[in-house]
């Protein structure tokens, strides 16, 4: 017996858990503002989650999937992204999105059911919706990247998914197209540890979720998704790679949900109190604050200035997407199709009533 093809899969992390550095820091994270306007996304992020989980508790949205102890994937990946890239989220991509323009407004019209919460404006209006089925927008991202490369654009897509994505035909189908077809297109695999209440051990018995872009011909790695400075470094290189005509990347954030799925989930039901604990010591805000903190960027005032900044912003948008008014019921038929069938026309009439 010979060996036809032996593969690796590298991890990379920058800080550790208690914001210490481990690697050599990239270029970006040299100067302290971009540091700081990251942990700022991320503390925003995680404000305007919880005021969202509240709203949804008070019957103020349909439903809502917070970010929470995932912040640092979002944006990471929108820090190393261009405009004129394009995003392919799932669900909970709120940091990412909010990075790129997509206004908070705009993601409560979209949990509250409004069409019109997907009318992104600014460098996000190229970018894809929320995709709620699991997986079904990894072989979107892998189309609108071939029409990059057959446009001869210097373009990236961006598609981010779940660990629980990676078990699905989509995503092996999207993954091989990619491949095949050498597109400018970067997959990050948010791996939370948990799909709704299924856990990573018992999805897959491949050893890391990395590993399944070997199959495809694709480079895979792995990176700490607590550690916003890996992240960014991480997805950083797999786009500029990709925008050079090199092919696609499959990149595994590993971080953890330190949150319900969403809010029609109790998390309580499966996992533990310990578990949960173990992972917040973890988490990538306090980590990246600590660095900052001990590198003398940042301290108590400046945190609560952040802090109360946030809060502030949260409820300017909250007060905007309470004042909305409500949509038109034809707006489902408006919105769905760029020239209305006629057999759907008649619904529409009686719609307006």
């Amino acid at each position: 017996m010979t060996a036809v093809v032996e593969f690796s899969i590298q991890h990379f992390r920058v800080l550790d858990e208690r914001g210490e550095v481990v690697a050599p820091l990239p270029e970006f994270a040299r100067d302290p503002d971009a540091l700081v306007a990251m942990y700022r996304a991320m503390v925003l992020t995680r404000t305007f989650d919880s005021r969202a989980v509240a709203m949804q508790r008070t019957g103020k949205l349909g439903t809502f999937a917070s970010a929470l102890g995932q912040e640092a994937v979002g944006v990471g990946v929108a820090s190393a992204m261009r405009d004129e890239d394009v995003l392919v989220p799932s669900y909970r991509e709120q940091a990412a999105q909010f990075m790129r323009g997509m206004t908070m407004a705009q993601c409560l019209l979209y949990w509250g059911g409004d069409e019109r919460g997907s009318d992104f404006q600014g460098v996000a209006r190229h970018d894809f919706p929320n995709c709620v089925p699991i997986g079904t927008q990894v072989p979107h991202a892998a189309g609108v990247a071939y029409a990059f490369k057959l446009r001869r654009e210097a373009r990236v897509a961006v598609t981010v998914f779940g660990d629980g994505g990676t078990s699905k035909g989509d995503f092996y189908e999207g993954m091989n197209m990619a491949g095949a077809w050498k597109v400018p297109l970067v997959l990050v695999i948010n791996n939370n540890q948990w799909a709704i209440s299924l856990p990573r051990a018992r999805q897959t018995a491949a050893v890391t979720l990395a590993q399944k872009a070997m199959a495809a011909g694709i480079d895979g790695l792995q990176v700490d998704g607590n550690d916003v400075i890996a992240v960014r470094k991480v997805v950083g290189d797999a786009v500029e790679k990709a925008r050079r005509g090199e092919g696609p990347t499959v990149v595994e954030a590993v971080c953890y949900r330190l949150c319900d799925h969403t809010t029609a989930d109790d998390a309580t039901r499966y996992r533990s109190t310990e578990e949960v604990n173990t992972a917040w010591r973890a988490e990538p805000v306090v980590r990246l604050r600590e660095y900052l903190a001990r590198t003398g960027v940042w301290n108590k005032e400046r945190e609560e200035a952040l802090q109360h900044e946030c809060a502030e912003e949260v409820a300017r948008q909250v007060a905007a997407y309470e004042s909305t008014p409500a949509p038109k019921p034809e707006d489902m038929f408006d919105y769905l199709y760029a020239t209305l069938p006629a057999s759907l026309q008649a619904q529409r009439d009686k719609a307006r009533g």
